[in-house]
């Protein structure tokens, strides 16, 4: 059960890419993130009463004094350490989405997915920052992915295009993100955190939006981009989230991230059967080529 909770939420988040380019037709990018990202905070709020009212139900159940305090004092530091890593995180993911949200725009959900795939192999380079070893492998799986990135996206001229340069800056931010979630998320509440970093996200495009997009966020407008805001934010950021949660703990991490990825598949299977997107052969080859490379980062 828990492999196939994975792979609903490889469905879920590669489809929401179709959501995400179905909502440009009626919102701005800061417009639908702020209220994306804020129905993604509102729906996780339940899971974490669920959660905290078991533990303290667990806790008032304790005999001994000092275990007692032990726990109220982990919660106080799982608290700081939440609330500062969602903060964070919350910063990453904004500018991230923010860049694939705008890249969407003009570049195929497909292509946007497999590109975003691309921070699995950009992760480990981040080692080198950290003084880090990048073992052989990432290095054979940077070259991959970067040889089907380019048969992927770069036009006949050899540039590459705006959407699919801005989807690669967003992937990049990905990178920033996960390994901030790295950081943080063993030594906070996982659920909170990411209720925290949808909340952080929504408020920063909701000023983004007053700015840039007064004049074209009216509620006409978020009622007919209803259907694709409801998909992102309660199916993308709240069910798939917690079905990964909870299925990761069951699921060798190894493992779970070589299902997650195939959201990159999804996003052009859903692009190509609901938006009637297709690809040309040298594109599908670099689909392959950068999905391949992300299998080898992984392994």
């Amino acid at each position: 059960m828990s492999v196939l909770a994975l792979f609903i939420t490889a469905i879920i988040w590669g489809t929401a890419f179709v959501a995400q380019s179905a909502g440009m037709d009626y919102l701005g990018p800061f417009s639908f993130n702020a209220i994306r990202y804020g129905i993604g905070a509102i729906v996780l709020i339940p899971v974490i009463l669920i959660i905290r009212g078991a533990r303290l139900r667990q806790s008032n159940g304790m005999g001994n004094v000092t275990d007692v305090s032990a726990t109220a004092w982990e919660e106080g530091t799982n608290l700081r350490n939440t609330v500062i890593g969602g903060i964070l995180v919350g910063l990453s993911l904004c500018v991230a989405s923010l860049f694939q949200q705008f890249g969407i725009i003009y570049t195929t959900v497909g292509k946007a997915g497999f590109v975003t795939a691309l921070y699995i192999v950009i992760v480990p380079f981040y080692g080198v920052i950290l003084k880090r070893k990048i073992p052989g492998k990432a290095w054979i799986a940077a070259f991959i992915a970067m040889a089907g990135f380019y048969l992927m996206c770069m036009t006949g001229n050899v540039t590459l295009s705006l959407g699919d340069g801005l989807v690669l800056l967003g992937s990049f931010v990905w990178g920033i993100q996960i390994m901030l979630v790295d950081k943080y998320a063993p030594k906070s509440d996982a659920v909170m955190l990411s209720s925290i970093e949808f909340g952080v996200s929504s408020l920063i495009c909701a000023i983004l939006a007053l700015i840039f997009e007064r004049d074209i966020t009216t509620w006409n407008a978020i009622i007919n981009c209803a259907g694709p805001i409801l998909y992102a934010g309660v199916m993308s950021c709240g069910v798939a989230y917690t079905l990964q949660v909870v299925a990761q703990k069951k699921v060798a991490p190894t493992l779970a991230c070589l299902i997650m990825s195939l959201e990159a598949v999804f996003s052009a299977l859903a692009g190509w059967i609901l938006l009637g997107q297709s690809m040309r052969g040298i594109e599908i080859a670099g689909c392959v080529l950068v999905f391949v490379g992300v299998i080898v980062a992984q392994i």
